[in-house]
């Protein structure tokens, strides 16, 4: 049984991610999943799952080397899937030395502990042993508005926050492994997810909720600024066929092929909710485009992301399988079939309840 050890599990794309494996490989694999529990960990994404035989939690931080290290030590880890960071940009413009300390340090502790325990005498490394690190499109910095331009394996670095600074400079250190020690790596760079299970600070999830609640809708300057959606299972299927069919020390960009306008996006997630709020659901009423309101632009926001996910498709033969309308429909269907853990998750409840379970362990 090939074991996976997936850090920041209990994030966004890091649960759906282990929900995407279980759901192919079921009990051919186990999991142990890593997460410190920041605010945007929460156990309750895989509810579902944790009493899985072959599924365990650990609670860590990936900057504890003494933790990491132990757990490489009591397993025989083959699939490192590095999800765990920092990764909301405003947070980061306020508290840049937080994305430091989890992004590149993080990291860094992660690549030691995999290189000890993975490393023969000879200075190669044990057969069958893989280390995926997954970073953003962030890093490559911002395109101009011409559709003809996307960002390739092949982009140059130009990171424009503290956030894809510290992703730029995790992506640097794992290539610096790769180069130096010949360690068993990928990394895949990519667009912006979207999906089940995502914390409600980011823009969808945001706009779904507060549209249904009648409040503002906050859009960053002219609502202009363009971003490729990707659904966040495809995403996981991608991450999946790079560790098994990608070539060892290679970068993979994954895209959507969903480019939007911000102010597009807000528009499609209103029209989107009347279409499928039932007529005698007073939430409908709430729901305009009368509450989309303009506010400041964030500093240093990047106009326009695109990736050409076209290195992915060739080599590999993955591409993204959900256009838009189809995933924004699955995403606010989710929504609707699990409001509790949207009340849990606004109101922090989520975070009270495992502060308590594991307040003792």
């Amino acid at each position: 049984m090939r074991t996976y050890l997936v850090t920041g599990g209990a994030g966004f794309i890091g649960s759906n991610y282990i929900h995407y494996m279980f759901k192919k490989y079921d009990n051919e694999i186990r999991i142990i999943n890593v997460d410190v529990l920041t605010y945007a960990g929460n156990l309750e994404n895989l509810k579902d799952i944790e009493d899985r035989e072959n599924y365990t939690f650990v609670k860590a931080d990936i900057c504890d080397k003494e933790a990491i290290s132990k757990i490489f030590a009591e397993n025989d880890i083959d699939r490192v899937v590095h999800f765990a960071a920092e990764s909301h940009v405003d947070r980061s413009i306020k508290h840049p030395e937080v994305f430091v300390q989890t992004n590149v340090l993080g990291t860094a502790v992660m690549l030691n502990c995999a290189k000890a325990a993975w490393e023969l005498p000879d200075g190669t490394f044990k057969e069958g042993k893989k280390f995926l690190h997954v970073s953003t499109d962030e890093v490559y910095g911002s395109l101009p508005d011409d559709k003809n331009a996307f960002f390739y394996e092949t982009s140059p670095y130009e990171p424009h926050s503290p956030y894809s600074a510290s992703k730029a400079s995790s992506d640097m250190l794992v290539k610096a492994y790769m180069d130096t020690y010949k360690f068993p790596a990928n990394i895949t760079n990519c667009s912006n997810n979207y999906g089940p299970y995502q914390f409600p600070e980011k823009l969808i999830p945001l706009i779904i909720n507060n549209a249904l609640q009648g409040k503002k809708l906050p859009v960053y300057g002219d609502g202009k600024n363009v971003r490729d959606w990707l659904f966040v299972e495809d995403h996981a299927k991608a991450i999946d066929m790079v560790q098994e069919q990608g070539r060892l020390f290679e970068t993979y960009n994954v895209g959507g092929h969903n480019e939007k306008q911000n102010i597009e996006i807000i528009n499609i997630i209103i029209d989107t909710l009347q279409e499928m709020l039932p007529a005698d659901d007073p939430r409908r009423a709430l729901v305009s485009k009368d509450l989309i309101t303009y506010v400041e632009d964030r500093k240093g926001h990047d106009r326009r992301y695109a990736i050409a996910p076209d290195k992915i498709k060739a080599e590999i033969g993955w591409y993204p399988e959900t256009d838009f309308a189809t995933g924004i429909k699955k995403t606010i269907a989710w929504f609707f079939e699990h409001e509790d853990w949207m009340k849990n998750v606004t109101s922090g409840d989520y975070q009270k309840y495992y502060d308590d379970m594991y307040a003792n362990k």
